[in-house]
């Protein structure tokens, strides 16, 4: 158990309310009937605050008012409801570890409730072996009532006792908190069973569904397994460089110890030696070797690392020796981040989700009600017995109390709505904790089933499908200036700008070495178009061709000049025309043709040069568009700002089936709401910080190469990782998988319960069958199925 303090408000006397939050790990609330009956508890206690349960994960964290209400009631109220609380800590209100984030593995096959059932399920064998074999040797040993006792009948009873007490126990929680559910349901048939002397019937039931539950708790326990293997992949421990006080030497020549990595504080030096992993972000000061980075972004060939780069809490230092200054506590690295987010987004419930929670609340009462009523009314309007023909076929109805009386036991069995109701938690979660371990970061299972059902994915160019990685490739000086006076100019207007454009001119003028950039005053950003600025008594621009066509050049015009059949690098006669630009023949067309980017630099006046600038694309672009049109994307579209000739080039290289230029932040927004009309459900994949505004627009926003860009892990819906155009089919293919799984689990489920009930009435359905193939078997079938999801590998789908 951790507690956080938050401060909460006033209070009305003027102080400041403080709250505190309790994080509590129960192991045994597994399913969403089990939260309820938390939440229920939880409620009636003064002072809480908020709760938010979750059974997938089983835990639950609880904001309180320590002034109203304390700890201990808390956990009071929960065993109230029927569940231990396991895993608690001291109290404590300036910590904040993170806490208990999913309950601790349990020992189930060998826990009391195990020991109970299968002790059970040997007086039941015993018992039966006396009913129908050993019919001779079960002779009456006790009366009750003037009712006799039979052997079989005193194993049927110590079978109830030992397995069932735990199931009663749990039904009358159920009832204090007013909650219908299959502990209630099961608790009241054993007792109903065995009051009226059907010793059989209620053995049987308290010992199937006592394994059934035992069974249903270690599948969710195994669904458990993958978030605990998340949290596994960060150390505790850290060996960080410190001034003990027993050196002389201060600092860097600080002795080496090792710590709980909770403690480490931003700023230290973490020392990683080969093999290790590393324990926080941090940027590399001293070594080099090869990190495995595989469990953040899910890339599984090593990345170089040296002095200035960044490394990632949960990654492998393959073989060399590193030193690195941490940048973020434990508690807020990338890995903490997506434990967080992973383990938090089973709270953004799928709209499947939502509807099977609306269907249970009706499902269980009415079948309820139809068992009883099955229980009573057969027997009163049928004497002796009933023959109804159907198609050439009659059977016949007993008017017996207790065969009717079992058939309403059986339909309360059937009552039970777990396989179905943990059918769509079990596939997000198993979905969802496959995807960060191979670097996609889902931020919720409405996200997990929107992805799934997109008919459009917008791309963007830059970063997206491109590397990102801006070069310049070529300088072309116009009106008799020098390439160097071309780049000195654009390169003084561009060193106050943050644009990749900006880092890729600043690049090629340092290395053409052109010297001191002048003075620059009054810098302008043109939004979407370029920048000016004054440099001395003239005003300088640097964008693209759009903005000086707004000048008023004339970029059409162009003069058929060329130098033994090649253009002419400078071109330096004027026509007459006034607006001339002078621009050699065909020069911007056919940079932008080749794919580059056109920047101009020049003022109201005179340009000064042309600037291209290429970006290469990813080689992985080609294959992922193909992928995603043979997994049924229908249309992949890419949007950019850069002009149409270099959006032609990438969009025929690439493969998309349209694209959009020369589009600014905004004009994006309205793009993506045009494809969301035109085509239906839009994904957005972008930079995650640019594109934010697209990809809050579109129904899935997706940000690339979120690893290290706190910005796009919390804006973005899905954050891939890594920089790894690849894993968008692998997220594709996935969701839709998931959402297919849901759909399977839930009206198979639905499926074999209707056809159970239908067999009840006719004698087809026993008591036996009813739990284990419509409570366990469905329970484990539907998470069975889910469980598939974690199988799944991008390779299989990018390559395949």
């Amino acid at each position: 158990m951790t507690e956080t303090s938050d401060a909460a408000g006033p209070t009305p006397d003027g102080g400041q309310r403080r709250e505190l939050t309790a994080r509590l790990a129960v192991p045994e609330m597994d399913c969403p009937s089990c939260a309820g009956k938390v939440d229920k508890s939880l409620g009636r206690v003064d002072g809480v605050v908020e709760a938010a349960l979750q059974p997938t994960t089983g835990t639950a964290r609880v904001t309180y008012d320590p002034d109203r209400t304390t700890e201990a009631d808390i956990v009071r109220a929960i065993e109230n409801a029927g569940y231990e609380v396991v895993g608690r800590g001291d109290e404590s209100e300036d910590t904040d570890s993170g806490g208990m984030e999913i309950a601790p593995p349990s020992e189930i096959w060998t826990s009391s409730r195990a020991v109970k059932t299968w002790v059970g399920a040997v007086f039941v064998t015993l018992g039966l072996l006396f009913e129908f074999v050993l019919a001779g040797g079960n002779v009456a040993v006790a009366s009750v009532l003037e009712y006799p006792l039979h052997v079989a009948d005193v194993l049927f009873l110590v079978a109830v006792v030992t397995s069932g007490i735990p199931v009663v126990r749990s039904g009358y929680y159920s009832a204090k908190n007013l909650s219908l559910d299959i502990d209630l349901l099961m608790g009241t048939a054993i007792i109903a069973a065995t009051g009226i002397g059907y010793f059989v019937e209620a053995a049987t039931l308290a010992v199937l569904f006592s394994i059934a539950e035992l069974l249903e708790e270690y599948a969710m326990d195994r669904a458990r397994d993958s978030l605990r293997e998340l949290m596994e992949l960060s150390p505790d421990e850290a060996t960080v460089r410190r001034d003990t006080g027993s050196s002389e030497t201060p600092g860097a020549d600080g002795e080496e110890v090792t710590v709980p990595a909770d403690e480490v504080e931003v700023g230290e030096t973490v020392i990683v030696r080969p093999g290790d992993k590393i324990p926080l972000d941090g940027t590399v000061v001293e070594g080099g070797s090869a990190v495995d980075e595989s469990p953040i972004t899910g890339e599984s060939v090593p990345v170089d690392k040296g002095v200035g780069d960044e490394v990632y809490a949960g990654s492998i230092n393959e073989d060399g020796y590193l030193e690195f200054e941490t940048t973020a506590p434990a508690s807020e690295s990338t890995l903490s981040q997506i434990i967080e987010m992973v383990q938090g987004a089973q709270a953004n419930k799928t709209e499947k989700e939502q509807f099977v929670d609306r269907f249970a609340g009706y499902y269980t009462p009415t079948v309820v009600v139809l068992a009883i009523l099955t229980a009573a009314l057969p027997p009163l309007f049928i004497s002796g017995g009933a023959t109804v023909g159907l198609a050439g076929f009659s059977h016949t109805f007993s008017g017996s109390w207790q065969t009717w009386f079992i058939r309403g036991l059986t339909l309360l069995v059937i009552a039970c709505p777990c396989a179905f109701v943990i059918s769509t938690p079990v596939s997000v979660v198993s979905g969802i904790t496959s995807a960060a371990k191979n670097g996609v970061l889902i931020k919720g299972g409405n996200h997990l089933e929107a992805m799934g059902d997109v008919d459009a994915i917008a791309v963007d160019k830059t970063g997206t499908l491109t590397k990102g990685e801006l070069a310049v490739t070529d300088v072309v000086a116009l009106g008799g200036a020098s390439e160097e006076t071309v780049l000195r100019h654009a390169a003084a207007l561009e060193q106050r700008s943050e644009h990749p454009i900006a880092e890729a001119i600043l690049a090629r003028a340092d290395a053409a070495a052109v010297g001191d950039l002048p003075a620059i005053e009054a810098f302008e950003s043109i939004t979407g178009k370029g920048i000016r600025a004054a440099v001395g008594d003239e005003t300088y621009y640097a964008g693209k061709p759009s903005l000086f066509e707004e000048l008023g050049f004339d970029l059409s015009h162009a003069h058929l000049r060329t130098d033994g059949g090649a253009v002419a690098e400078v071109a330096d006669e004027q026509c007459e025309r006034e607006d001339c630009a002078d621009i050699e023949n065909g020069a911007v067309a056919r940079f932008e043709d080749e794919g580059k980017t056109v920047i101009l630099v020049g003022t109201e006046d005179e340009l000064v040069g042309v600037i291209a600038i290429a970006d290469e694309v990813r080689p992985g672009a080609e294959r992922a568009v193909a992928r995603l049109h043979d997994l049924g994307v229908a249309h992949v579209v890419m949007l950019t700002g850069d002009n149409e000739g270099t959006a032609r080039a990438i969009a025929e290289q690439v493969g998309v089936d349209e694209y959009r230029a020369e589009l600014l932040p905004d004009e994006k927004v309205d793009a993506v709401a045009e494809l969301q009309a035109e085509y239906g459900d839009v994904a957005m994949v972008g930079d995650g910080i640019n594109d934010a505004p697209a990809l809050a627009t579109a129904d899935v926003g997706i940000a690339m190469g979120a690893a290290g860009t706190d910005t796009a892990i919390e804006t973005a819906d899905i954050a891939l990782m890594g920089d790894d155009i690849g894993k968008l089919p692998y997220l594709y293919a996935l969701s839709n998988k998931a959402n297919g799984v849901i759909r399977q689990n839930i009206w198979s489920s639905l499926g074999v319960k209707a056809l159970l009930a239908l067999g009840v009435p006719l004698g087809l359905v026993s008591v036996a069958l009813a739990v284990v193939v419509g409570d366990m078997g469905m329970s484990l079938g539907v998470t069975g199925n889910s469980m598939r999801l974690s199988r799944m590998e991008p390779d299989r789908f990018f390559d395949g």
